[in-house]
């Protein structure tokens, strides 16, 4: 946005109360004006396309379409816009939703009267923005944990692929049956499995054994 242009705030709450803080709180800083305000999903949709603000603060639970459908449906409309998802809720998983659907930020409704307005104003400049607390579970949320195998445990695996029984594996690794079958009992638990197909297929789909 250009320096010294107002931002134009959408906000979508179920909570009029709620509403009415907000808007108090956005109205106080220089440089924002709120210029409409939405009870459910379904609204917020139809007052970005009417309003075309540049900002839309969206609660993340309300009934009939939540946050995160209203926001993968507004971005599809208005793409240019920036959606900052404003919540009581510190899931992850929800964290992740939001972002994967195109939001621009996520913030708690315990935010600071600060934090929110820098909130506003970063996501107009095109800054993701996040409460941060929250940083170190968007992080987690985004990365997959992946199961350190060792590198005997994976060739054990390999050769499992290969259709190799214990011993024949032993034989080619050069090792007891026993601490075959260790191994494959360690990468069983490690993979979230309890058969050997299973432990193989796994192993292959999160590119273990390439």
């Amino acid at each position: 946005m250009a320096d010294g242009q107002l931002i134009k705030v959408l906000l979508a709450d179920d909570h009029p109360v709620v509403r009415e803080g907000l808007i108090a709180m956005l109205e106080s800083a220089d440089g924002i004006t709120v210029i409409g305000e939405a009870g459910s999903g379904e609204e917020a949709v139809v007052q970005a396309d009417v309003l075309r603000p540049d900002v839309i603060l969206l609660d993340l639970r309300m009934g009939g379409m939540d946050g995160v459908a209203a926001t993968r449906n507004i971005l599809g409309r208005l793409p240019g816009s920036k959606v900052v998802i404003l919540t009581t809720y510190e899931d992850d998983t929800d964290i992740l939703r939001a972002v994967e659907a195109g939001a621009a930020g996520y913030l708690l409704k315990g935010s600071s009267r600060q934090e929110l307005i820098g909130a506003v104003q970063g996501a107009a400049r095109g800054e993701t923005v996040l409460t941060p607390s929250l940083a170190g579970k968007l992080f987690r949320a985004r990365t997959p944990v992946q199961p350190a195998l060792s590198e005997r445990e994976c060739a054990a695996l390999r050769l499992v692929g290969q259709g190799l029984t214990n011993a024949e594996i032993g034989d080619q690794l050069f090792i007891s049956e026993a601490t075959v079958k260790t191994y494959l009992l360690r990468c069983f638990r490690k993979l979230g499995v309890s058969d050997r197909t299973a432990a193989v297929m796994t192993a292959l789909e999160r590119g273990l054994l390439s």
